[in-house]
């Protein structure tokens, strides 16, 4: 009889120890990437997440945040240039998609503490484009995303090649791979229609472009892209914009038969 109580005795600590430990072990939720569900992370993952950034990550993420601005700005037009409904209704989820992961990515940043802008992306700064960007991979891509493409649809919106004795006209520079450079939006803002349509879906073709230039460098830039969050947006980018030019490009051959 003693023996038994005594088992019951050993049972009910052992109980009441592995309770109390479960009570303590701590629930990590890691808010999920836009568009994403939450995560409970195990607690591996959540050391990996606590690691900082590299600096290719946080440049990534910074300078996606201009990126997809001018995207954005580029959507807003849509209101009064243009009568297209297909136009529209892309422009309309470019808009929502790409304003929501401009706030994700913000919120990330400064939850390490990390500022959404740097110094050069500052006005009045220098807005040369993006150092150390090897800007002839653009021609390489393995996205396809510029093939079949009407290049005359581009007329006056082309950057200048030459380059005055001083440099550049800042008119005619890009700030990274992709964008439209301040003479591009300028023929864009005062386009109508259909050349508008046709400015819009070969700039914004352009822009996708840049943004998968952005995701394949992040990827391969040593330690970078780790981070659970940031390895499954950088994707979503790629996958997203990917598919969103070769509707696009539907749209095109439909306004410039």
């Amino acid at each position: 009889m003693t023996s038994r109580l005594f088992c019951r005795h050993i049972a009910a600590l052992c109980f009441a120890a592995s309770f109390a430990c479960a009570q303590q072990a701590p629930v990590i939720v890691q808010p999920g990437a836009p568009g994403q569900p939450s995560k409970t992370l195990t607690e591996m993952t959540a050391v990996s997440v606590a690691r900082p950034p590299s600096e290719a990550d946080v440049r990534f993420m910074q300078d996606m945040i201009m990126h997809h601005g001018q995207a954005v700005e580029m959507t807003e037009l849509l209101k009064t240039r243009t009568s297209n409904p297909e136009v529209k209704e892309l422009g309309r989820k470019i808009d929502v998609s790409q304003s929501d992961e401009i706030r994700w990515m913000k919120q990330w940043l400064s939850e390490r503490g990390i500022a959404p802008e740097t110094m050069d992306s500052m006005p009045g700064m220098d807005h040369s484009p993006m150092a150390g960007m090897d800007h002839s991979q653009m021609a390489g891509m393995d996205h396809g995303s510029m093939a079949g493409m009407d290049h005359s649809n581009m007329a006056g919106m082309a950057p200048t090649t030459k380059a005055a004795a001083s440099g550049p006209d800042p008119m005619d520079v890009a700030m990274m791979p992709g964008m439209l450079t301040p003479r591009q939006m300028v023929t864009l803002r005062q386009s109508n229609g259909e050349t508008f349509d046709r400015l819009f879906l070969t700039g914004m073709i352009q822009h996708h472009s840049g943004a998968l230039l952005m995701v394949k460098q992040l990827f391969a830039s040593p330690g970078a892209g780790q981070d659970p969050q940031l390895f499954d947006f950088a994707n979503d980018v790629d996958n997203t914009q990917l598919a969103e030019i070769d509707i696009m490009k539907g749209i095109l051959r439909k306004v410039n038969p």
